[in-house]
């Protein structure tokens, strides 16, 4: 095993050839990031490693940055991860040190793969057990659940599903289910966390949190979840189960300390682990084990979680799936679709839907996606008022029919909320957004919609800590999460970092994100990023069709804000009858 001095040279090579990949070295940013975060752990000073001090140090933050209110550092940490991933796919393929950023963290891991494994990214939440060179390089942090301690609960609790996967199942040929275009629903059985603190009085703590989190996972309707009991996890495995998610509950200190881990049983490995700290009065509180799961079930029933990531690879990678329709993975594809607002995408999933038997065309699911993209393809295609207005109406009847079929369904319902809210109907659009969140407060998404639909009528600082607890929430946070935080700091003045959202945000909404993106521009007076953004909003086929302030006065109730959109589209050259009138 090479010494401390050799990995840490094959670290910074590793390094180096990242940094001179153009995708990374093309944003000084997230070059400047991702030096910082490895060259801190490298020098053993991983616990330095912080929001605040990313956010001050490298992306020019002032010293009175709140991570809380400004999720800058998460959002480029999500893009920085997403890159690295990129590279590891194709042009770093034969690299045999990477440096991966776990979801949730930003302390990075170094990870050795074997060369005849080194054409295969290493998972997106790579398995604790994987060979490491980061224990020999830093003292574990005080307070975090160390690889150590991960290891012991894989060992204690994972063991007899690895050997019983290996040696009864074996792998699945996923690569004919891929070809087939055929990839099922995922199974996910729940079995207790195991408490380890040595007190009886602390069974409290971990009895009963698999019942929560089967309850919280079911609600999201994309993935069977089952209740595994106290642990028998080979019994997990011989049910048919996809992924076991199992855990431990530990003290240190006076902290209690939840450890979850998400194991899954084809490959027979960790894919995902995630750890909660409670100091003593949030560990005394009644409702600790909802608190508990809802923090876990934001990430695992996330379409952008662990448990999705196999059909969201197939999906992205251009997978043909015709003739292998299914309705988990038509709602993949209305996922994707959400978090891009691609009109390429919309259509691959109104496809699937079509394609679907009968019995799925009539679930709520089914409905509530194909009313949503009934609606919104109006925007998407640039369609005639009387189109759209016909879109609503079949949209409507849609949703009418999917709340009989579903009543309970926190995704139809929040279908209802964005069709209401399109329609002009804000009272309804919170009454829809509120049904949606007490059925499923996990979700993130919805979460993240209702703080844009507040910001755009005017109830900034209603939307401001909803969209902070999405962001923060999220496994990896969508674009168009950052309608809020764009529109916050255009408030509050903090011009660059306006800007540095807008152009993030632009990526899904065409419409309003280059034109808060000239407005920061304008703020800071830079007159080339205005005119790199002015183009856009010409370009886009609703504005030509309706005219500018027509168009977003249909999403926008905030009339100041609509004022200020239309001073800065003025000031930057947009002739005034585009604002009103089609051209």
């Amino acid at each position: 095993m090479p010494d401390a001095a050799t990995r840490t040279h094959e670290v910074e090579q590793a390094l180096q050839r990242l940094l001179e990949w153009p995708e990374i070295a093309r944003s000084p940013q997230l070059a400047g990031f991702l030096d910082y975060i490895v060259r801190r752990t490298l020098a053993g000073d991983p616990q330095s490693i912080k929001a605040y001090s990313i956010a001050v140090d490298v992306l020019g933050r002032p010293p009175d940055f709140d991570p809380q209110a400004d999720p800058i550092v998460r959002v480029q940490a999500r893009r920085l991860r997403a890159l690295l991933e990129q590279f590891y796919r194709g042009p770093g393929a034969g690299e045999t040190v990477r440096i991966a950023l776990p979801v949730g963290r930003y302390v990075p891991e170094f990870v050795e793969v074997e060369p005849s494994d080194a054409d295969s990214p290493p998972p997106e939440n790579r398995d604790p057990e994987a060979r490491q060179i980061v224990g020999a390089l830093a003292p574990p942090r005080r307070g975090h659940v160390t690889v150590s301690w991960f290891v012991l609960a894989v060992i204690a609790l994972g063991a007899a599903v690895l050997a019983y996967a290996l040696s009864t199942w074996g792998p699945r040929q996923e690569q004919s289910a891929r070809a087939a275009g055929l990839m099922p629903q995922p199974a996910v059985t729940v079995v207790e966390f195991q408490n380890l603190t040595g007190a009886a009085d602390d069974l409290r703590h971990a009895a009963g949190l698999a019942i929560e989190l089967v309850t919280d996972l079911e609600q999201f309707e994309t993935m069977t979840v089952r209740y595994g009991g106290s642990g028998d996890i080979n019994a997990a495995v011989a049910g048919g189960a996809d992924f076991v998610l199992s855990g431990i509950v530990r003290r240190e200190g006076d902290t209690l300390q939840y450890s979850a881990i998400l194991t899954d049983v084809v490959r027979a490995g960790t894919v995902w682990n995630k750890a909660i700290a409670l100091g003593p009065d949030e560990a005394g509180r009644g409702e600790v084990l909802d608190g508990v799961s809802d923090a876990l079930s934001r990430v695992l029933g996330s379409p952008r979680g662990p448990v999705h990531a196999g059909a969201r690879r197939l999906l992205l990678e251009g997978g043909a799936i015709a003739g292998g329709e299914n309705l988990y993975l038509c709602r993949m594809l209305f996922d994707l679709y959400r978090e891009s607002e691609s009109y390429a995408m919309a259509e691959r999933a109104n496809a699937c839907f079509a394609a679907l038997g009968a019995r799925e065309r009539a679930s709520g699911q089914a409905l509530a996606a194909t009313a949503s993209l009934t609606a919104e393809f109006a925007a998407n295609a640039g369609a005639s008022v009387a189109s759209q207005a016909d879109r609503f109406r079949i949209a409507g009847e849609l949703l009418r029919q999917a709340l009989v079929a579903a009543p309970l369904s926190g995704f139809v319902w929040e279908q209802l909320a964005r069709l209401e809210e399109a329609r002009g109907a804000p009272e309804a659009a919170i009454a829809a957004y509120a049904s949606a969140l007490q059925l499923n407060p996990a979700s993130t998404d919805a979460m993240a919609a209702q703080a844009r639909f507040l910001a755009f009528i005017g109830r900034l600082d209603d939307a401001i800590p909803l969209a902070a607890t999405a962001i923060d929430a999220a496994p990896d946070t969508p674009p168009w999460y950052l309608g809020v935080p764009t529109l916050a700091a255009l408030r509050e003045g903090q011009y660059a970092a306006a800007i540095e959202y807008a152009e993030i945000y632009a990526d899904a909404d065409r419409e309003l994100g280059p034109v808060l993106a000239i407005m920061a521009a304008q703020g800071l007076g830079d007159g080339d990023a205005v005119n790199r953004h002015l183009p856009r909003v010409l370009e886009t086929p609703t504005f030509r069709a309706y005219g500018v302030l027509n168009q977003l006065r249909r999403r926008i109730g905030d009339e100041a804000l609509l004022e200020r959109v239309r001073d800065a589209l003025l000031a930057a050259g947009v002739p005034p009858q585009s604002l009103l009138r089609p051209f």
